[in-house]
């Protein structure tokens, strides 16, 4: 409160004399503080900050290949510990004492290690399951093999000791003059038998054999590799293997000549291998620039096809005889423009530590299972090939009046039977069909929605798999672990509770881990057997440090689809000094599907969109929309079809509405909207047909011209129709609505962000935006992120910065960073140096 005192002087007429007189007035004048956003607080949930504040949360199982017991290393506060679980014998043991073996290694490595801060690495158990290995690395210097002059950059390296510890006798060994390998090259498949490796190098096929393959993983410049050459008319664009994808017309011509990976799946006897090769030569070049490269920008060109465009890749199926070295194309040919996919087989969890497991094909020694689907997606067969005869046969078609989705089938007894995910009555199930594609029943049936195949017991005819939707009263989405006989009989809830559950089961079908949590719960984690019965818990996830910060889960809740109908799920994030009486501004993170909802089920660790937004002064949710997640109904997922561009909006907005009308503290006529990718194409979409609700945007990398986008996305969750001329001639029309076509309306404050090399949704998708925008006299904010692709990389936490003051600005009005050059919550995370 200021005080002014103002003197005024008064003429008082009496008859025809004047008198002065002067008197003195008190005013009040009320000065209010402007609005502020809380940097502060938001700053405190980094995601750096945040890697101290939360560690495990989730059980990750290394099953053994011995026996029924798994290994994991869980972290907390205290520190890491490692952990052996029989669940026969119903015990939990620490594979050996922290403190003691610090102890040990700091005596071997004369580095000080304690038990809170033991940095073993790439820990494996023997294969007779007696003892483990590990590495640790040292503070010691050492020269590089492969250099020769410490002087030479990047010629040092940090030693790194090897170890031996037998877990009976509880006994460490350092391995002496151990010298670290190099990780699995990326380029090389290995037969099952490990008898040969396929690469590619310069667009063609080669091979090496075993021996060859270990000298290339010691050094891949050893000149005494032997390497043969498999195929020669590879060519880029039509190439055997990779062209280069990502690389830049430099570094592409530089790489060349070096060993690439091939993407080919091996018969189980290792005699055959099947390689899908496209032929991209007639599709037309896309490019980025990268502005940002040493010395001269670079020009990355690459194959991009968008929707409606004639000219199509071309996929072939080739079957490889290795013991001949020939191969042959197959003849897959059903619909025109069609893609092919071979499946598979699902890789046992016990390999998972064998980073030198082959890929095998899905099928057996003589036979192939991939699937083959139109361009408009609406037509997809399940296909067999006879690699002795070359007979291509349909087993299973699919056929929708909108796009069909398709999973990997399970085989029973050696593809004599198979288990068939399908859509085909509205919700996602599984049939079970005999080897020749008759159907036999239905396995489940009811308005849920089954996800995947976990296992398949054979001999007991009994499906494991996971579902979601089927439990009453609960979130939908919610995922479970259920079994089922065949017969479609016996179906069973195997991990109960009103969470989201993620589980890992071992090979065998005996034993699962349950991973369960809401965004509202601490994560726990629990040993099941296949009955559902709990063996033991496992873990709790410590959270204190985190609540020790003042954190306050958020809030899940439910409204209506803008039809008064379709319930749809969201949560609900607060500052977490929230005052009930007081108004906040709310914004929507979004994500319009068709993939997946932005919406969390389960306690995570990412909070960088959600919870830190909130602690500026918002009220942050994300809720679902028609058309959205395909976890729930057929009629749900494709509600969309047709109607790209507005289909989720109408949701949006109802769901806004009807919390401001349940809730006192959300101010309904502050509304803010942003996203990623989809989310970037939604949240401008939403200010431009809902221009005086939706008040402030921030839109990121998106696909704003679907027309531009992918034609896979695009014409898949748009449609695309198919016109069969009188003379056969088959042809694709496509037709879009776009952001830029309603530029016209935008009244609020958007500001729209792209990576200049993003290569997935191009930065034309933007600036198309931005052009429309321009010509219709609208101001508004447009951010390039120099050299950086569609999630920004490292980048990321300037974009946060940029699109909340953004937000602060004019939702809160707080404009006191306007004045400010450094991101100052950015300089106070990074050690300033001289």
């Amino acid at each position: 409160m200021k005080k002014l005192y103002i003197v005024f002087l008064l003429l008082i007429s009496v008859g025809f004399s004047a008198v002065s007189q002067t008197k003195t007035f008190t005013i009040t004048e009320t000065t209010t503080q402007a609005p502020k956003a809380n940097y502060q607080l938001a700053s405190r949930f980094s995601p750096n900050k945040l890697k101290k504040l939360i560690y495990s949360t989730t059980v990750d199982p290394h099953w053994l290949k011995l026996s029924n017991r798994f290994w994991y290393e869980y972290e907390t506060p205290n520190g890491k510990l490692w952990y052996l679980v029989d669940p026969v014998a119903k015990s939990k043991k620490q594979i050996f004492d922290n403190a003691k073996l610090a102890a040990e290694i700091t005596t071997a490595i004369r580095d000080p290690f304690d038990a809170q801060h033991l940095p073993l690495e790439n820990l494996k158990f023997s294969s007779d399951e007696k003892q483990i290995s590990f590495e640790v690395k040292s503070t010691i210097d050492e020269l590089k093999k492969d250099r020769k002059d410490k002087k030479d950059a990047d010629s040092m390296q940090k030693k790194v000791f090897f170890f031996n510890y037998d877990i009976a006798s509880a006994k460490l060994t350092e391995v002496p003059n151990y010298s670290k390998p190099k990780a699995k090259p990326s380029w090389g498949s290995v037969a099952p038998d490990s008898s040969a490796i396929i690469f590619s190098r310069n667009y063609n096929l080669y091979w090496m054999d075993k021996e060859n393959y270990k000298k290339a993983v010691k050094n891949e410049e050893d000149s005494t590799i032997v390497e043969h050459q498999l195929t020669k008319d590879g060519v880029k664009f039509y190439s055997y293997g990779s062209d280069g994808d990502g690389e830049n017309n430099e570094e592409q011509e530089k790489n060349n000549k070096k060993r690439r990976r091939a993407y080919v799946l091996w018969s189980p006897n290792s005699k055959y291998f099947v390689l899908d090769r496209t032929d991209s030569r007639k599709v037309k070049d896309l490019w980025v620039v990268n502005n940002i490269t040493a010395g001269r920008p670079t020009l990355e060109t690459y194959k991009y096809q968008m929707p409606g465009e004639p000219d199509a890749p071309i996929d072939e199926l080739l079957l490889f005889n290795f013991a001949s070295k020939t191969f042959k194309k197959l003849n897959t040919a059903a619909f025109k423009d069609q893609s092919v996919s071979v499946w598979g087989a699902p890789s046992l969890n016990k390999d998972r530590d064998n980073e030198f497991r082959p890929s095998i094909w899905l099928g057996n020694n003589s036979k192939i299972y991939f699937s083959r689907t139109s361009r408009d997606l609406k037509r997809v067969d399940v296909c067999t090939v006879d690699i002795n005869t070359d007979v291509v046969t349909p087993v299973i078609d699919e056929r929708f009046n909108t796009y069909v989705e398709i999973n990997r089938p399970g085989l029973v007894n050696d593809g004599n039977e198979i288990i068939h995910w399908s859509e085909r009555d509205g919700w996602a199930h599984f049939y079970l069909f005999d080897g020749n594609g008759k159907l036999k029943s239905q396995i489940t049936k009811g308005a849920f929605h089954c996800e995947s195949i976990v296992n398949i017991d054979e001999k007991n005819r009994v499906l494991y798999f996971t579902a979601n939707g089927r439990e009453a009263k609960e979130d939908p989405y919610y995922l479970h672990l259920y079994r089922i006989n065949f017969d479609g009989s016996g179906i069973k809830l195997l991990n109960p509770g009103d969470f989201d559950h993620a589980v890992n089961m071992n090979d065998e079908n005996k034993y699962f881990i349950n991973n369960f949590s809401r965004v509202n719960t601490v994560p726990k984690s629990v040993l099941m057997d296949n009955t559902g019965k709990k063996i033991m818990d496992l873990e709790t996830a410590d959270l204190s440090l985190l609540m020790a910060t003042g954190y306050k889960f958020p809030e899940p809740f439910k409204v209506k689809a803008d039809d008064g109908i379709t319930d749809i799920y969201g949560v609900m994030y607060k500052p977490f000094n929230f005052d009930p009486a007081k108004k906040y501004p709310i914004i929507e993170y979004v994500y319009p599907g068709p993939q997946t909802e932005a919406v969390n089920k389960s306690f995570g660790k990412s909070m960088d969109r959600t919870d830190r937004l909130a602690q500026f002064g918002y009220v942050v949710i994300t809720v679902g929309n028609r058309g959205g997640n395909p976890a729930r109904s057929k009629w749900y997922h494709t509600y969309g079809y047709g109607n790209l561009r507005d289909y989720g909006l109408a949701d949006k907005k109802a769901a806004v509405e009807q919390l401001a009308d349940r809730y006192s503290y959300i101010d309904a006529s502050k509304v803010g909207i942003t996203g990623h990718s989809g989310g970037g194409f939604m949240s401008t979409a939403a200010m431009l047909v809902y221009p005086d609700f939706f008040k402030v945007a921030v839109s990121n990398a998106g696909n704003h011209d679907n027309s531009i986008y992918n034609r896979w996305w695009s014409e898949k969750h748009h449609g695309v129709k198919e016109i069969v001329s009188a003379k056969g001639d088959t042809t694709f029309k496509y037709s879009i609505d776009k952001n830029p076509d309603l530029a016209k309306n935008l009244k609020g404050h958007l500001m729209l962000m792209t990576g200049d090399v993003d290569n997935n949704v191009h930065p034309a998708n933007t600036i198309r935006v931005a052009n429309a925008l321009m010509k219709a006299g609208k101001r508004f904010e447009f951010v390039i992120i120099p050299g950086q692709r569609h999630a920004f990389g490292d980048l990321t936490e300037y974009a946060f910065w940029k699109l909340a003051d953004h937000f602060n600005k004019y939702l809160i009005g707080d404009f006191s960073q306007s004045d400010q050059v450094n991101i100052l919550e950015m300089d106070r995370e990074i050690e300033q140096k001289k």
